[in-house]
């Protein structure tokens, strides 16, 4: 699978388990060292210019730092993300699990990846895509995600459903969904879990 995209992950592992999946540029921040690496971050955003990138990292706390630091300093226009559901578990090669107890992206299936980066809307060379309607802040509203005096328990409950992490905002929320789901299957997700 080829993307036009540069895909941005972790670290080295995360880079390895991609690389016999992926035919592109991967880019390792080396973890939270991109906070501080001026170089690699410059480079990031010369990439991100140039074609595009898109953020792959894990569904943890810290994946979820990274990818938001990396959403402010590309220009929007210029970063796609691509989501990995937390599943529980630990990587072969650690001793035990991370502190969250979730797989990352060099734990998870080829399966799993390739069914995230197509629900990314990445651009894979070769194959075209039709583009689904955006889920909006409106729809949002109108499907009592927010607005309402029960929005905040019914996003928890909707990012439970989905293994989503429950500390998105509402923002990285809709962003999230946008990558995984059309606005008709968020409105049945909704529907179903009345």
């Amino acid at each position: 699978m080829t993307l036009k995209e540069a895909v941005i992950v972790e670290g080295r592992y995360d880079k390895i388990k991609l690389r016999g999946i992926i035919d592109s540029p991967i880019i390792e921040t080396n973890g939270f060292r991109v906070f501080k690496d001026s170089e690699k971050l410059s480079l990031i955003r010369r990439i991100a210019a140039a074609r595009g990138i898109l953020v792959f990292t894990d569904s943890d706390g810290a994946g979820f730092v990274i990818r938001n630091f990396l959403s402010g300093a590309v220009p929007k226009d210029q970063v796609k993300h691509c989501y990995i559901p937390q599943i529980g578990g630990k990587e072969k090669r650690k001793a035990k699990a991370g502190k969250e107890g979730l797989l990352g992206v060099e734990g998870v299936s080829d399966e799993v990846i390739i069914d995230a980066i197509r629900k990314s809307g990445a651009t894979i060379i070769g194959e075209e895509r039709s583009v689904d309607r955006e889920i909006s802040k409106a729809d949002f509203y109108s499907l009592g995600l927010t607005g309402t005096e029960n929005s905040a328990k019914l996003r928890q409950a909707l990012l439970k459903e989905l293994s989503m992490p429950t500390y998105l905002s509402t923002n990285a929320m809709l962003t999230a969904l946008n990558c995984l789901y059309s606005f008709e299957e968020l409105k049945e997700l909704v529907e179903n879990l009345g």
